[in-house]
């Protein structure tokens, strides 16, 4: 389940394509991407890397313990989740261009390659434009809408008032995991892109 779009195309640098690729990874499953121009094929194969990563990093794994009586099978997500709030919040530490710059910019250059999209991913990429998603996970209503999307789209067992909760009455602890723990993820990003180069 794709819930940390803000941390994926951020960690894509700045290739419109492999942006597109990272932004709907999980989408597209096993090796049915090879139709996709090249860079977006690259941005499918660093999501699939940089979730591996994330799993296995130690710091990450605290978060996932921290909140693992609440949420149970889901502290995963819900990390994921509070991860892509946490860099929303700090987004002037790691880019040199605003939050609000950098979402419209992702927005412009997914609408103008509607085509290439998943037909999941256009079936919602619209509202996500119209409502600033990537922007809203700044604010605690803003990621209390997200999560009440996927409550209502994927599961009752998302509980959005709790995860707002939970947040708050952890959030500095969260907040110095998240910053011990990405720029590991941002250093490990730049060397894949290498890579592909």
């Amino acid at each position: 389940m794709n819930v940390n779009y803000l941390a994926h195309i951020f960690l894509s640098g700045n290739h419109p394509e492999i942006q597109l690729g990272n932004f709907f990874g999980d989408f597209v499953k096993g090796n049915q991407f090879h139709h996709f121009p090249k860079r977006v094929r690259e941005g499918i194969v660093l999501h699939r890397k940089i979730d591996e990563y994330t799993d296995s990093h130690p710091v990450f794994r605290e978060t996932v313990h921290l909140l693992k009586p609440d949420f149970g099978r889901y502290a995963g997500i819900m990390a994921d989740m509070y991860y892509d709030h946490l860099l929303a919040v700090s987004f002037h530490r790691y880019s040199e261009v605003s939050l609000r710059c950098f979402a419209y910019n992702f927005y412009f250059h997914a609408l103008l390659r509607y085509p290439m999209l998943p037909p999941r991913i256009k079936r919602f990429i619209f509202h996500f434009v119209s409502t600033n998603r990537l922007q809203q996970y700044a604010t605690y209503r803003g990621l209390q809408t997200s999560l009440e999307i996927m409550r209502d789209r994927k599961s009752s067992a998302f509980q959005p008032e709790l995860a707002i909760r939970v947040l708050d009455s952890n959030f500095n602890e969260m907040n110095q995991q998240f910053h011990r723990f990405f720029p590991d993820i941002v250093r490990y990003s730049a060397e894949e892109l290498n890579k592909f180069s």
